[in-house]
């Protein structure tokens, strides 16, 4: 069975490969009266998309949502919303070489095996082209959670292969500095460092991971389940389902091994709690708190530098990839990672709602 939707009550299925003559995605369960146009999308869309600029794949797709369903009169129905992006620079012929070829550290051998047949145009399925239609179904999550709760979801660059941002704090960056540069980077002042250090990296041939950090900010108490269906836990999936992520972090992650239990647990006043080392859940249920996660990415393993692999007939090929392609996907990663926690945090916002929206607010409220 093909697992291709995403959620419970927000459910979201995307469709498409990254040749194909188009991508998709259709948004079920999606309240009525939610103002929303074409154009709402072009912001977050430019901001995943590669040909931006000189680090990213050179490839450039228009991008542009044409909404079939699920509109009338500029507000949502509550019907299906079909959403469409169609491929216009797409090359397939720089994959003529390979189409015969695994290439390591990508999906091609395990959709073989999975399968029994692959498209090898840019990954066909595999390609981080399907997670434009993520992003776009989250422009609708991130705009009613702002409506309705005034949530907010933002997320930036925290490290690039070796190099961390000099001196910020990572749950609390300097946002303008952010959305001002191409890297989505919180340090203004070291972006120069970071285009010699692209630029180098590029001419070189190779590649280098990432991490992403992603906050939300004004998230209310009780969004989550307790024991199966706990908000990290789905929020850990939902990162995971994400191409090259191979690590994902909650609040403090894998630095709360070294930590003692006096430093980590998250003392509550009156006046609020006096940390945050959990990220914003405590026993899968929101705390109010800042939701914080940590996402890793991989270097991307489409490289020009040659590699040992082998073909369809399992004899041993020196593979050399050809085409357009990231020399860091996580630099482009930053919405799409945003795009997956608002969809999260939406999906439980309406699954609150239906089984516990009688509860209302319940004392003592602690502040955030």
């Amino acid at each position: 069975m093909g697992l291709n939707t995403f959620g419970h009550l927000f459910r979201v299925t995307t469709f498409g490969e990254s040749h194909g003559p188009a991508i998709g995605c259709v948004v079920d369960g999606c309240p009525p009266g939610i103002a929303i146009a074409p154009e709402d999308f072009a912001h977050d869309l430019a901001r995943r998309a590669t040909g931006r600029t000189r680090h990213t794949s050179a490839r450039h797709e228009a991008d542009a949502i044409e909404i079939l369903s699920g509109v009338y009169e500029g507000r949502t129905t509550g019907t299906p919303i079909a959403l469409l992006v169609r491929n216009t620079d797409a090359r397939s012929k720089d994959y003529d070489r390979i189409a015969q070829q695994f290439r390591p550290g990508h999906a091609d051998y395990t959709y073989w095996q999975k399968f029994g047949t692959r498209d090898p145009r840019g990954g066909g399925r595999s390609s981080a082209r399907e997670t434009t239609m993520r992003v776009a179904a989250a422009v609708i999550a991130k705009k009613w959670l702002a409506e309705r709760y005034g949530v907010r979801v933002r997320g930036h660059l925290a490290q690039i292969g070796d190099v961390l941002p000099r001196a910020h704090d990572w749950r609390n960056p300097d946002w303008s500095a952010v959305e001002a540069n191409p890297f989505f980077w919180p340090d203004a002042a070291q972006v120069p460092e970071l285009e010699t250090f692209m630029d180098a990296l590029r001419k070189s041939g190779d590649s280098v991971g990432a991490r992403v950090a992603v906050l939300a900010d004004g998230v209310p108490p009780g969004w989550g389940e307790p024991v199966y269906g706990k908000l990290d836990a789905e929020l850990a999936a939902a990162m995971m389902s994400i191409n090259a992520v191979k690590g994902v972090e909650i609040g403090d992650g894998f630095a709360s091994v070294a930590a003692k239990g006096s430093e980590h647990r998250d003392a509550m006043t009156p006046n609020g709690f006096e940390s945050n080392h959990a990220g914003g859940i405590l026993g899968g249920i929101s705390s109010g708190q800042q939701v914080v996660c940590s996402v890793a990415f991989k270097p991307t393993s489409s490289l020009r530098l040659p590699v040992d692999g082998i073909d369809v007939e399992g004899h041993a090929v020196e593979i050399v990839t050809t085409g357009r392609h990231d020399p860091c996907v996580g630099i482009r990663a930053t919405p799409i990672c945003e795009a997956m926690l608002a969809l999260v945090l939406m999906d439980h916002a309406l699954r609150h709602r239906a089984q516990c929206g009688d509860v209302g607010d319940v004392a003592p409220r602690i502040p955030a």
